[in-house]
């Protein structure tokens, strides 16, 4: 294993301060407890948090600031916060107005959310929960009962965010958070495993000529290995099962996100984008709003994510709104 580290048991903790000596300008870290806040919370809005096991950045960290996240808490790699995480995360972004957790659709991430949001109500802190479940590659899987969060999280992120930096009560963001789910579907792909540092070695192991389509964000099984397909082929059999799964119409727009799993270098994304692109004028669905890059990753696997959301004059304008954090940012 070469990894750019020093001791394993750092790399979480490390990478956190690292994160913060980047960009003091527009977050926080809180070491103690593992959670990056924004760099002068709280503020008078409703403060949407969220959080999971480290190794998918710069998701979630990289996504707080202006307009996304007021907080994010961070696991070990691969690994769920811990409810202590998510209840400070809370404390030290509470305006007032409540707060929303949006949380990926893994057990351990439900749970321990849950769990801070109970302390919180004792405490007279308003807490509500959107579980993100955007994969459509297979029902349940190692880490979840029913669909996995992927991709999608990124843009219900982005599109929550501006809501509630614009003045959405609790109420009405948590509402508009649940329909963006529904209207938003992911599937993945790997060429090659990841590398747990903690473990020194490939996660699973994947000969040299086969992938792994239906994958998940910590190498969890897909719906099929086969031998190596072309971009055009690729796009097709996740496309497909995309749009077969929230049937669309002529003449619908969506955010076409494709984003790469960490290892795949930005010629390759973009051979993806451009199939999928034409894969989707066939359709006749209108690419309104694109997102390509390494924004959800799973270490340094190689391959990619394709995610699809039905677009409306709503949230096209919360999209455009602007934002500023380590991982995003436009408009201001």
């Amino acid at each position: 294993m070469k990894k750019l580290i020093n001791k394993v048991d750092d790399v979480v903790t490390e990478s956190l301060a690292g994160m913060g000596a980047a960009f003091p300008d527009l977050i926080r870290v809180i070491p103690e407890v593992r959670v990056v806040a924004r760099k002068s919370a709280p503020y008078p809005k409703v403060a949407v948090i969220s959080g999971g096991g480290s190794g998918h950045e710069p998701m979630h960290g990289g996504f707080v600031g202006y307009g996304m996240l007021d907080a994010a808490c961070a696991g070990e790699v691969f690994t769920s916060p811990s409810p202590d995480q998510m209840y400070e995360a809370a404390k030290a972004t509470d305006g007032g107005k409540g707060t929303l957790f949006l949380v990926k659709n893994y057990t351990g991430d439900i749970m321990n959310f849950q769990m801070a949001a109970d302390t919180l109500a004792g405490e007279g802190i308003k807490v509500e929960q959107v579980i993100v479940n955007d994969d459509v590659a297979v029902k349940d899987s190692l880490y979840t009962a029913g669909r996995r969060g992927v991709g999608g999280t990124v843009l219900i992120e982005k599109i929550i965010g501006a809501y509630a930096q614009a003045g959405a009560s609790l109420e009405e963001v948590k509402a508009l958070a649940e329909d963006t789910n529904a209207k938003v579907r992911s599937m993945g792909m790997a060429l090659t495993s990841c590398t747990v540092p903690a473990a020194g070695k490939p996660t699973f192991d994947l000969p040299g000529d086969e992938i792994e389509l239906g994958i998940g964000i910590h190498g969890e099984p897909g719906r099929e290995r086969t031998k190596q397909k072309t971009s055009s082929e690729i796009v097709e059999y996740m496309a497909s099962a995309i749009v077969d799964d929230l049937p669309y119409k002529k003449g619908d727009e969506v955010l076409a996100f494709v984003n790469g799993m960490g290892g795949t270098p930005l010629i390759e994304l973009f051979v993806v984008y451009n199939d999928l692109k034409k894969f989707l004028d066939k359709k006749g669905i209108v690419v309104a709003r694109n997102l390509v890059g390494n924004y959800i990753t799973s270490l340094d696997m190689q391959g990619c994510s394709i995610t699809l959301l039905k677009l409306d004059s709503k949230t096209k304008a919360l999209w455009d709104y602007p934002v500023e954090t380590p991982g995003l940012r436009w408009g201001r």
